[in-house]
């Protein structure tokens, strides 16, 4: 399975599908998301799309997340390591990923201590979800495989 296909079946697996824009679980609020995990300019309270425009989305969304992580990996890595990077940074950001300890630990060949690093992901306003503790596992075991 190509990382893109990898990264898109995690996503779906974890974000599930809305069609009607919801406040982020861990605010209560901002920021708004919908169709698998979509935020961003345009969406807000009451926002509805079709399941063509979340899909839609979605592709474009894994495609660019999956470029922002390729372009910071110094070693080559497999499509499944590939793939589980990008479901986590489009969980958490390219931003959050390029800092990580999981990018610095892959890319200095410690790929054991890349996989440890993805379960300290679980947390969102600072409060540990169990949603993203599963999450998290299943990346790892993705990564690992």
């Amino acid at each position: 399975m190509s990382a893109l296909a990898q990264a898109v079946a995690l996503i779906k697996r974890w974000e599930g599908c809305k069609l009607v824009a919801y406040p982020d679980p861990a605010t209560g609020g901002d920021p708004w998301t919908i169709g698998f995990g979509a935020t961003g300019p345009g969406i807000s309270r009451g926002v509805r799309w079709t399941q063509a425009q979340a899909d839609d989305r979605l592709a474009r969304d894994v495609d660019r997340f999956q470029k922002g992580v390729a372009s910071v990996l110094k070693r080559q890595a497999t499509e499944q390591q590939l793939g589980a990077m990008t479901s986590l940074a489009y969980n958490i950001g390219v931003k959050a990923f390029t800092s990580s300890t999981l990018l610095r630990k892959f890319n200095a060949g410690d790929v054991a201590g890349a996989a440890a690093e993805f379960l300290r992901w679980n947390k969102a306003d600072g409060r540990v979800m169990r949603g993203l503790t599963n999450r998290r596992q299943d990346e790892r075991e993705v990564f690992l495989s």
